[in-house]
């Protein structure tokens, strides 16, 4: 770190700007997982309302521009996370831990840094964002990230990105993805939503043994209210998932 600048102020600023960057990682994996999904789809918390409203209103010129502002605040968190992570040893102070010269050399370059950046900030948070989009969103940390992404997009610091990228566009001839396929809305008016066994964001893996039927609303409100109705559920789908492994069980059994 910056001489004059405490260790304890160090370490606070590591681990709050690794949580930043590492937000601002998952949050580009939830906005392209919930895109395809229509706005019942996208759950009822409140702040995943306000996220995907502010997020896709009008032509959606937002996600693009979170995109902009969310890589300019990445750069600014990784140019001090980096100084608190580069180990660099000054002439006549030995080696990091008594490492070799060569060894010691590649700290020097900032490679540890790097890998521990890429772990703790990055992977880590698209997985989780990957498999949890919805809950994601509904994070109020999610919806401040995002308005502060926009409002770096909107002070015109990288404006020459979308100059470029309408360049690309008009000479390859890109179109939006509902031209082809249509909203996610549309898709659901003409019947042509994913297949039944489809995972995935916004799908609910099915328990076995009801893999073709469709729970009644007042039944799925019955086993949010009561949990003995789930463990009942449960015990239901394990005697049958015991049957047809004896081989006893049939399709007149369901």
């Amino acid at each position: 770190m910056w001489e004059g600048v405490p260790e304890a102020v160090s370490v606070i600023l590591f681990f709050l700007l690794m949580s930043v960057v590492g937000m601002l990682e998952g949050m580009q994996i939830a906005f392209f997982a919930v895109a395809k999904l229509t706005k019942e789809e996208r759950g009822n918390s409140k702040f995943a309302q306000m996220t995907c409203d502010l997020l896709y209103k009008g032509k959606g010129m937002n996600l693009p521009g979170f995109m902009i502002g969310r890589q300019l605040c990445v750069v600014s968190c990784f140019f001090i996370v980096s100084r608190v992570t580069t180990v660099s040893m000054d002439e006549g102070e030995g080696n990091f831990w008594g490492v070799s010269d060569a060894l010691q050399g590649l700290f020097d370059t900032g490679f540890l840094g790097a890998v521990i950046t890429t772990i703790l900030a990055s992977i880590s948070w698209q997985l989780v964002a990957s498999a949890f989009p919805i809950a994601f969103l509904s994070n109020p940390i999610t919806y401040a990230l995002l308005v502060w992404c926009l409002f770096l997009e909107s002070t015109g610091i990288c404006s020459g990105a979308w100059f470029l990228a309408k360049i690309d566009k008009k000479i390859r001839g890109f179109q939006r993805d509902e031209v082809y396929i249509g909203s996610a809305e549309e898709r659901q008016a003409k019947d042509m939503g994913d297949e039944d066994d489809a995972a995935g964001p916004g799908h609910m893996a099915k328990l076995p043994g009801f893999a073709d039927m469709e729970l009644p609303a007042s039944l799925e409100k019955l086993m949010k209210e009561d949990p003995s109705v789930v463990e009942y559920i449960r015990s239901i789908s394990k005697q049958m998932e015991a049957d047809k492994a004896e081989g006893s069980f049939t399709e007149e059994n369901v």
